[in-house]
């Protein structure tokens, strides 16, 4: 399969273990109160800047310029102008960098260079931190760094007050992964000493080290499945469906192994849950909430579990600010974000058409089945069915090419969102009297 080559050990995660030592360097010294704020902003900034150097060669100025121009904008718009603009550029720039892949990939037929493959997912986690940082700015829960446009102050001045916003935007922790950190948490954290000691910090990075060996291990065994058996292009009938299944739970292993090491790097650095947290900051938010993931029986909580900050960044940025669609707008957004791939723009609406039928199909179960098991018969089979259509979206969404989205979609496979969707369209007319009895019952 060609998507094997995904599943080699990534020089990402090489880089986030390198990086370990001087995440570990650095919570060291804020515990021990060695350095000012300033240095610290200084400490994060340069290890960022040479953390991209080493992962990504010349390719770091594709990440290196929209943070700058990002800091530029900043500092330089007025608050209720700064998301729109900074959005824009981030969400442009981005766009011709996967442009720039798509090209190389289907017109070249060549394979992109890694450097270049890392540089683009690192940008798309500095789109992430550059418009958190813009709605906050934009909603008045951060301060704008210039005051506006008209500010008499010296270059130094400039440059000191824009140095927290370049240090949040390009600090190492969370350049290459991690979960989405907010600007009022990173700049609590660097001008606040860790709550977590040594020991503390000890154990936490032990137990995630642990998980750690357990998922590679798993990773180990699901591979060796994996690349046993037949492919897409060679599988019959319901072989098709253990093959989907196998490829879709090595993805998220994949995912699950490097969500945790972002995380302990983030950890290690003083950035996780241990830390102490101010009124009205956003708190910290893991991405593999591993349990829940494989335990849910509906489609919408794992949509909110999955890759957790992500999808509470997207809450904000897209669904939370749209009133036609938000949960359409919200998917194509993140087929866009991604890439728009051909596989990515197909699994992403078909992501949306699920999260919508899962809306509707629970609404009737919550009204007509009312005996436990009835209700556990019910789980176990929406549980199965979850995790099918969850393991064809990540497929489809994965493999991007257009032949092995048609090798997918002319499986057996298609079977499971096709139950869902013709569920949808029987249920959607009795939206509005499922919704009246659903009420009419809670308030008996």
């Amino acid at each position: 399969m060609d998507w094997l080559q995904l599943f080699v050990l990534h020089p990402v995660s090489l880089y986030q273990g390198a990086a370990f030592p001087v995440a570990l360097l650095f919570n060291y010294l804020c515990i021990r109160d060695s350095f000012s704020a300033r240095a610290r902003y200084l400490f994060l900034l340069a290890g960022g800047g040479a953390l991209a150097v080493a992962a990504m060669g010349p390719y770091a100025m594709l990440v290196f310029t929209p943070a700058v121009c990002a800091v530029v904008l900043v500092s330089s718009l007025s608050p209720p102008e700064v998301h729109r603009w900074t959005f824009l550029f981030q969400m442009g720039w981005q766009t011709l960098c996967h442009l720039g892949l798509q090209y190389t990939e289907h017109y070249l037929q060549e394979p992109p260079p890694m450097r270049f493959c890392i540089a683009l997912s690192s940008l798309m986690l500095l789109t992430q931190r550059v418009t958190s940082l813009s709605l906050d700015i934009c909603e008045g829960k951060v301060e704008a760094a210039s005051g506006g446009v008209g500010s008499r102050r010296s270059l130094s001045e400039h440059l000191g007050k824009a140095l927290p916003y370049l240090s949040y935007l390009l600090f190492f922790p969370a350049l290459l992964g991690g979960p989405l950190c907010s600007f009022q948490r990173f700049q609590a954290r660097v001008q606040r000493p860790s709550s977590l000691g040594p020991r503390q910090c000890f154990w936490v990075l032990s137990w995630r080290g642990l998980q750690l060996l357990g998922l590679e291990s798993l990773k180990v065994a699901m591979r060796g499945l994996v690349s046993t058996g037949a492919g897409l292009s060679h599988c019959q009938q319901l072989e098709c469906v253990y093959v989907m299944w196998s490829t879709a739970g090595l993805f998220k292993l994949t995912y699950y192994s490097q969500w945790i090491l972002d995380e302990s790097l983030l950890h290690a650095a003083g950035f996780g849950t241990g830390f102490g947290q101010s009124p009205g900051e956003d708190g910290y938010i893991p991405d593999a909430d591993i349990w829940t993931l494989e335990t849910t029986h509906r489609i919408a909580l794992f949509t909110r579990k999955w890759n957790h900050s992500t999808a509470q960044w997207l809450r904000r940025l897209i669904f939370q600010r749209r009133r036609v669609w938000p949960l359409f707008q919200t998917f194509v957004f993140s087929a866009w974000w991604h890439g728009l791939h051909p596989g990515q723009v197909f699994g992403f609406l078909c992501w949306a058409v699920m999260v919508e039928a899962d809306y509707l199909i629970h609404t009737f179960a919550d009204v007509f089945i009312r005996s436990w098991p009835l209700r556990l018969l019910y789980r176990t089979i929406t549980w199965v069915h979850t995790q099918l259509i969850i393991a064809y979206i990540m497929v489809a969404v994965e493999v991007r090419s257009l032949s092995s989205l048609w090798l997918l979609g002319n499986s057996y496979s298609s079977v499971f969102p096709a139950v869902y969707c013709t569920l949808l369209f029987l249920l959607a007319k009795r939206k509005h009297k499922f919704n009246f009895l659903k009420k009419y019952l809670l308030e008996r």
